[in-house]
């Protein structure tokens, strides 16, 4: 197992930070060569702003997501964002795709695989308190059983186009 040595000019960010891994020999060397990505608290006061990236999925065109698990800044609740992985800006943008309820953790992420219809999973929504988040409905559930549930979330876009392509060439 090998251990990357904290950057010190990162050393006292507790937002988190993605960091790109380039094996020498595409997935079979010894070796790997690595660089930071983005430091999250970097991105504080932008479009961009997340904190605890948790979870990430990437693809050969580029697009990563990336789940949040965490005190998210700014008002905001746990999300799942994408970016070009292939982006060499000192500030990569990232766009959000899903904000969650309040006290979850945004998880379980796939696609298919053409990519037009992705699953994901908003987890313990509300932190299991339900006066915390508007789900499960006011007045409760039919089986009597008022706390947040987790659930699988089914997205596609309304064009029928790929997840994520926004601002992503068609490749």
């Amino acid at each position: 197992m090998a251990f990357l040595p904290i950057d010190r000019k990162h050393a006292n960010n507790n937002d988190g930070h993605i960091i790109k891994i380039s094996d020498a020999e595409k997935h079979t060397g010894t070796t790997f060569e690595w660089d930071t990505f983005v430091v999250a608290s970097r991105l504080r006061g932008t479009e961009s702003t997340f904190t605890d990236p948790d979870g990430l999925a990437t693809y050969a065109d580029g697009r990563l997501f990336v789940m949040t698990d965490g005190g998210q800044p700014d008002g905001l609740q746990d999300q799942l964002l994408v970016a070009d992985s292939r982006s060499e800006a000192e500030l990569p943008e990232f766009f959000r795709l899903l904000v969650c309820v309040s006290g979850d953790e945004v998880t379980g992420f796939t696609m298919t695989p053409d990519r037009r219809t992705l699953f994901v999973n908003p987890q313990h929504p509300g932190n299991g308190d339900p006066a915390a988040t508007s789900f499960p409905v006011e007045g409760g559930m039919p089986d009597g059983i008022t706390v947040p549930r987790d659930a699988t979330l089914v997205i596609t876009r309304k064009d029928g186009g790929v997840i994520g392509s926004l601002s992503f060439p068609d490749v």
